[in-house]
């Protein structure tokens, strides 16, 4: 059985609850691909901002082998998911991409427009990205939305979370008006729900479902298709 990570390294779920509590976090992650993406033993799935393989140790438990890839900018996270997810689990592969993150990897690489994140074009039924958005800047945004275009096959879903709400400026970055008070950079990147629906189909996606306010630090879920 993978273990969960330590207490002090979780992201995306409470540091303060219990493993119970974050093993089923995990597996209801799982189960979302399975039922809103059509996730199966066959399918090949990558999860950018995968953090310390909060899906992968879902799909581990729910899915089982699949052909799953985790990337992140923390390196520690990704040589953590490679000495406790992929030792046990081959077919699950953990990939450091240094690329600048304000918040997470100050000092990696600028964004290019080749940004392939090590894939081949249509290698992917799947890209998962959970709170990744949420602390990017749209330019950044916009790269990763072109580079998963190219790395879906043909129909394939891609869920991610973010801020989003109406009657808003079309992005803002650690606004004083929200719930959470922003604490460093890129903590809260909020876009106007209509400005970026249209950046979403401008990248070639058709939305599935949005599910306001449903996710953590009341993020909006988008679920989309290539079209």
């Amino acid at each position: 059985m993978v273990p969960y990570p330590p207490a002090d390294s979780r992201w995306c779920v409470s540091e303060s609850a219990g493993d119970h509590y974050n093993v089923a976090s995990a597996e209801k992650e799982a189960k979302r691909l399975q039922d809103e993406m059509n996730c199966t033993p066959r399918s090949s799935v990558i999860d950018i901002g995968c953090g310390q393989g909060r899906l992968a140790i879902g799909l581990t438990r729910v899915v089982g082998p699949l052909d799953y890839l985790g990337v992140d900018v923390d390196q520690p996270s990704i040589r953590w998911c490679r000495r406790n997810i992929a030792r046990q689990h081959p077919t699950y592969r953990f990939r450091h991409i240094n690329l600048h993150n304000a918040r997470y990897n100050p000092e990696g690489s600028a964004f290019d427009a080749t940004l392939t994140l090590g894939c081949k074009p249509e290698s992917f039924d799947i890209a998962y990205l959970y709170s990744v958005f949420s602390h990017t800047t749209e330019q950044d945004m916009e790269s990763y939305l072109k580079a998963i275009f190219r790395l879906l096959k043909p129909a394939g879903h891609l869920f991610f979370t973010t801020f989003a709400e109406e009657d808003v400026p079309p992005i803002e970055i650690n606004p004083t008006d929200y719930s959470i008070q922003p604490s460093g950079p890129l903590h809260i990147v909020r876009y106007e729900l209509g400005h970026l629906t249209s950046r979403i189909g401008e990248a070639g996606f058709r939305v599935i479902n949005i599910a306001r306010h449903e996710e953590t630090d009341s993020q909006t879920g988008f679920l989309v298709r290539k079209t």
